[in-house]
């Protein structure tokens, strides 16, 4: 049997299990004590019938007249006779017997006291010095249905109590378990980005010092992020200045070089230093969808975003002609950031731009529900690859120039707000080509739209 997962079912499993067992075997044990004593009054009842019905035997027996043969009492109404007797004399022969006694019931020689046959209980007593015996019966029956219907009368309420046994036990463990399951479900309904302290107070001896260790250790993580995106953001930043004047002397050197060879050595070094401004840029739009406040009070129409990145990138010579939009008729709301939502954007469409058949068409579509999908032609890639282009500075295959991280900040901002971002190749319907689904929960508009 598999164990359930849950420590509230297990728990009721086993307490209700234990219950249930003690509740049969004290029935049991119940039952047999029951049927030991009422074997002993049935005993005594016989013994007793014997011994009242003996004494005016005896009388009768010797005031009859001889010669008189063996009598069988009458009965005033008809009834059950559970109690069946016959009264021998010394040499076995029946002087007096009950009106329902067959003597097929009753042994000729019985030893006094009780004694079983297969079908009836007997016991035999003596009068006049052994002269005059009597034999009481009871059917065996009788006794098995008296029993059967005590045990009916034991078994039918141990029904009821048992199965409400069990729904106790489970309520009371439910309520035991509540501040486990609130702890549960406050850690389940945090965002990836939130490091706060879980409540500690309230919960069991026996929680308690989990929630502080998680507490602890969310503390230790949330400085170590801090410290990382810091140091990220700030290396990043101070980049910028030191980069942006090496470009311009630079370019510079490169209006003024006479030599040939120092001209193209410049513009190597110029090339060198943009690629090290956009790695600059990147990594400081990573540290930033890292580092949360990715969502916004109100909720925005997301289409409308979209539209302004796409038409940014449109004006650029490489990419004029190239991208193809499209949006649904109505307003899509969501409560991401709408400077998060362009770097995520742009991000997936200078990808595609890039990455893709050179002088290809980029798609991208934005549907009613949230979903934003960026697609370009290009060969199938391995689904092992797919995976791996979710890293920061994973570049896969390509010989365009590029960092690594565009996919792996779009993919942090998309977690950042509760959504997801997909890879896919081929894409769905085609032969070849890349997409990428970057999910938004999409919220209702709001009151005022």
């Amino acid at each position: 049997m598999t164990m359930p997962r849950s420590l509230q079912w297990r728990i009721s499993l086993w307490l209700g299990l234990c219950v249930t067992l003690l509740w049969v075997a004290a029935a049991v044990l119940t039952a047999q004590r029951m049927r030991h004593e009422m074997d002993e009054v049935f005993d005594s009842a016989l013994e007793e019938t014997a011994q009242r019905i003996l004494p005016l035997a005896v009388l009768e027996i010797v005031g009859r007249e001889e010669g008189d043969t063996t009598q069988r009492i009458a009965t005033l109404r008809r009834h059950d006779e559970y109690f069946t007797y016959v009264v021998r004399n010394a040499r076995g022969e029946v002087l007096l017997r009950s009106h329902s006694a067959e003597d097929s019931v009753f042994p000729p020689s019985s030893k006094l006291g009780f004694a079983d046959t297969p079908t009836h209980r007997l016991y035999v007593d003596a009068a006049l010095q052994g002269t005059v015996t009597i034999a009481v019966a009871e059917p065996l029956a009788h006794r098995h249905a008296t029993a059967r219907q005590a045990l009916i009368g034991l078994a039918l309420p141990l029904a009821l109590v048992i199965p409400l046994s069990l729904l106790g036990v489970w309520a009371v463990v439910r309520l035991s378990t509540a501040p486990v399951r609130s702890l549960r479900d406050d850690i389940a309904v945090r965002g990836t980005g939130d490091l706060s302290p879980v409540p500690s107070s309230g919960l069991p001896a026996e929680i308690g010092p989990v929630a502080e260790a998680v507490n602890h250790l969310l503390d230790r993580l949330r400085r170590a992020l801090e410290a990382e995106r810091s140091f990220t953001a700030n290396a990043a930043h101070e980049l910028r200045t030191p980069v942006a004047a090496a470009l311009a002397q630079t370019q510079r050197l490169i209006a003024e070089a006479q030599d040939a060879a120092l001209r193209e050595r410049a513009l190597q070094i110029e090339t060198a230093l943009r690629r090290l401004s956009r790695l600059a840029e990147k990594l400081m739009q990573l540290a930033r969808a890292e580092g949360g406040r990715l969502r916004s009070e109100e909720p925005t129409d997301i289409g409308q975003t979209v539209t302004l990145v796409v038409d940014e990138l449109g004006r650029s010579p490489e990419a004029s002609g190239r991208i193809a939009l499209s949006l649904p008729d109505a307003a899509v709301w969501s409560d991401i950031n709408p400077d998060a939502l362009a770097i995520a954007v742009r991000n997936l469409v200078e990808n595609g731009l890039k990455h893709g058949a050179p002088g290809g068409t980029v798609a991208v579509a934005l549907s009613a529900d949230g979903e934003l999908m960026v697609s370009n032609d290009g060969p199938p890639f391995p689904p092992d690859l797919l995976e791996r282009l979710l890293r920061p500075f994973e570049r896969g295959r390509t010989a365009a120039d590029g960092t690594g991280l565009g996919l792996a900040i779009a993919r942090a901002i998309a977690s950042g707000v509760g959504g997801t971002l997909v890879l896919t190749s081929p894409v769905p319907g085609e032969a070849g080509g890349f997409q990428a689904r970057f999910c938004l929960p999409a919220l209702p508009p709001p009151a005022d739209a």
